[in-house]
């Protein structure tokens, strides 16, 4: 496997004037492939250019879009020397993978560091040794109350699902960036207006919505006494229901062919049709594992997993 690395210096047109703190700061964002790190990276490396700062951003994607770990370091100040975070020098870590976030925990200042992350989990499927339903996963077992209660200052929230109930699956990187915002001294006018020029044309108001969210929840987060900073109650697991139905939506409109569904399903349920479209071939050989789900770069599949018990009374 061959991975790719990009570095480049993005900060050389500073406007005029001094920058007040002339201390460089460091983001780091990480994640997987198809969830928007680098449009994070950009959007915050952009901003910082347009305060007259001087910013450096390093990437590394490798097969991203197939779901290989992506990380992006950005750092800004009156003058930046190097475009790598080194360790335990991150002033905020924001992962949009949570064993991704866990794992790169040692890069965050230990003293003021700020961690934020998305409790989605993109398990691969080494991972599923047991793939039936409600099933323990042998993948990043630490809990959102157990990493906020390690660090300074954390926010753990549920941004797939925020952005799934605001109509839009794609919108949950648009989210953390908002949450992000909610942590650096940027004006908000100025936040939205970069957005802008990043989202795809016609998704603007959507991702505004988005991130004026993911701002909001930490807002109320800091507002809220009960519990570990940023921890919200929703994050609990639900209790397993045995009695279950899978169910899969597949949106024909956002496939795009690549097949990674239908090479690692572990059931060999999934098939491309004659349009090159993917199609569950074998209902009762799907356990409802998610691995579809979480692998597919486009969010082409959903896995429902339907309470049989309340569908019947």
């Amino acid at each position: 496997m061959t991975t790719d690395t990009a570095s480049a210096e993005v900060g050389e047109r500073q406007q005029p004037g001094a920058v007040a703190d002339p201390r460089t700061r460091n983001v780091l964002i990480v994640g997987v492939g198809g969830q928007g790190v680098i449009m994070i990276s950009k959007v915050l490396a952009l901003l910082c250019q347009t305060q007259g700062m001087q910013v450096k951003q390093s990437e590394v994607h490798g097969m991203a879009k197939r779901g290989g770990v992506v990380f992006s370091h950005v750092r800004y100040g009156a003058q930046v020397w190097s475009p790598t975070i080194p360790m335990g020098e991150a002033d905020v870590l924001i992962a949009m993978e949570w064993a991704e976030g866990v794992r790169w925990l040692p890069f965050l200042r230990p003293e003021s560091g700020v961690f934020i992350a998305d409790t989605q989990q993109v398990i691969p499927p080494f991972a599923c040794r047991n793939r039936q339903f409600g099933a323990d996963m042998a993948y990043a077992t630490e809990t959102p109350a157990e990493i906020i209660g390690r660090v300074s200052d954390g926010f753990a929230l549920d941004a797939g699902r925020m952005a799934e109930e605001l109509g839009n699956a794609r919108a949950g990187n648009t989210i953390l960036l908002g949450t992000l915002s909610a942590t650096l001294d940027f004006p908000l006018d100025d936040w939205l207006s970069v957005l802008n020029q990043f989202v795809p044309k016609g998704t603007e108001e959507i991702n505004r919505q988005a991130f004026l969210l993911g701002r909001d929840w930490v807002e109320k987060a800091r507002q809220d006494p009960a519990g570990p900073a940023g921890l919200a109650p929703e994050l609990a697991p639900p209790p397993i229901q045995p009695d279950i139905d899978v169910r899969l939506e597949i949106t024909a409109e956002w496939c795009k062919s690549c097949d990674i569904c239908v090479k690692l399903c572990p059931e060999r349920c999934l098939e491309l049709d004659e349009q090159q479209i993917v199609r569950l071939k074998d209902p009762d050989a799907c356990t409802g594992c998610r691995i579809c789900e979480w692998l597919c770069p486009d969010f082409a599949i959903a896995v429902h997993h339907d309470n049989l018990a309340e569908a019947n009374a």
